[in-house]
């Protein structure tokens, strides 16, 4: 079984590698939306009640998935690393799989503000983010969200074997996965 997280900052391209990563290695992807996206009906996830119930989903999803004869799966995450709570969910996650005798693996993207906010209006992620398709609205929470959390890594910040970084301003979603693909031999 293998969990892997793609991470960086809102508009990155986490989603839209994760589809074609998904493409490359027959392994599914749960992109972090999935669950934010079902609640919001109800709950935003702005709220306790909305956060809890993602976290609910996602938990049961990655509990289910790690006692399961598939082949791995794909998510997608915002991490803000000055925030210690961030840290412990991602220990808490990856221990769910990992005392399956899973194998995590960590890719971190990382893009210009320019690109990723041309990127925050493409019709792919507009169609699978409904509410990110508030343009105005979006675009400002992209920028924002830099002033409250470091969505990027520190260099040696992140210390396990299974990681890779990946600049992929000038990269296409198929490119990014190519390399995430070739690096871990998946």
């Amino acid at each position: 079984m293998k969990f892997i997280i793609i991470f960086g900052p809102h508009a990155v391209g986490k989603m839209t590698v994760g589809q074609e990563l998904e493409k490359l290695t027959g392994i599914k992807l749960f992109h972090n939306h999935m669950s934010i996206d079902l609640v919001a009906p109800f709950f935003s996830y702005g709220t306790k009640a909305g956060q809890r119930l993602v976290s609910m989903i996602r938990e049961g999803i990655f509990a289910e998935f790690a006692k399961s004869d598939e082949k791995g799966l794909i998510f997608t995450f915002i991490w803000g690393f000055n925030e210690q709570s961030e840290w412990d969910y991602i220990d808490k996650i990856c221990n769910i799989f990992e005392s399956e005798g899973g194998e995590v693996y960590f890719v971190e993207l990382v893009a210009d503000l320019e690109e990723r906010l041309k990127r925050n209006k493409t019709p792919n992620r507009l169609n699978h983010k409904p509410m990110k398709q508030n343009i105005e609205w979006s675009d400002n929470y992209v920028i924002k969200s830099m002033e409250k959390f470091r969505m990027t890594s520190n260099e040696g910040e992140i210390t396990r074997e299974n990681f890779i970084k990946i600049n992929n301003t000038y990269l296409s979603p198929e490119e990014t996965a190519k390399i995430i693909k070739d690096r871990f031999n998946f």
